[in-house]
Order: C-alpha cells, then sequence, then structure tokens
C-alpha cells in the first residue's frame, strides 16, 4: 500500500487520490469506488479526467469511508494550500 509520508512535495494530481482509496478500501476499479462513496461512476471519471474538481462535499464523503483526515486526503492529491478563497467571479449571476 501506498504510504501517505512519501507523497510531500508531489503535484496536484487527483488520480492519486483515487487510487489510493481503491487500494485502501480494496475496490477492483473506479467504479466500485463510486459505489462506496455513493456517486455515480461518471463523477469519479470527470474527476480523474480533471473536469470535475474534488469539491468539499466529496472530501468529506471520502473522509467518512476512508477515515483519513481531509489534510491527509487533500496531501494525497497535492493539494498544499492553507486557505481556500472562493473568487469573487463565482457570486455573479450567470448572464442570460
Amino acid at each position: 500500500m501506498t504510504d501517505i509520508s512519501t507523497l510531500d512535495n508531489v503535484d496536484y494530481d487527483p488520480n492519486r487520490l483515487l487510487d489510493f482509496l481503491i487500494e485502501k478500501m480494496r475496490t477492483k476499479n473506479d467504479a466500485g469506488l463510486s459505489r462506496e462513496l455513493g456517486v455515480a461512476p461518471p463523477v469519479i471519471s470527470k474527476i480523474r479526467h480533471r473536469r470535475l474538481p474534488v469539491g468539499a462535499s466529496m472530501l468529506i464523503r471520502m473522509h467518512e469511508v476512508s477515515d483519513l483526515s481531509i489534510r491527509e486526503l487533500r496531501n494525497l492529491m497535492g493539494d498544499r494550500r492553507e486557505k481556500h478563497r472562493i473568487s469573487p467571479e463565482q457570486f455573479k449571476p450567470k448572464a442570460e
């Protein structure tokens, strides 16, 4: 099994997180992981292909099923930010 402590100083890659969870939870593939997390398989695919970020609710779900801390999960994917800021653009209404 991959050791979390060896993953310091790596670039952002959500695939590392997904692969680690598959190994830790002893599922065979992304479909098995999606069942464990209670999400549709396309969600895992979109995260893997970086079309969908690993959001707060997904991190919380991963924490609940894996018993890893949120910090450990973020470290696994290379997210080293100390604070998370929401862009002011996210609060603007969408143009119709």
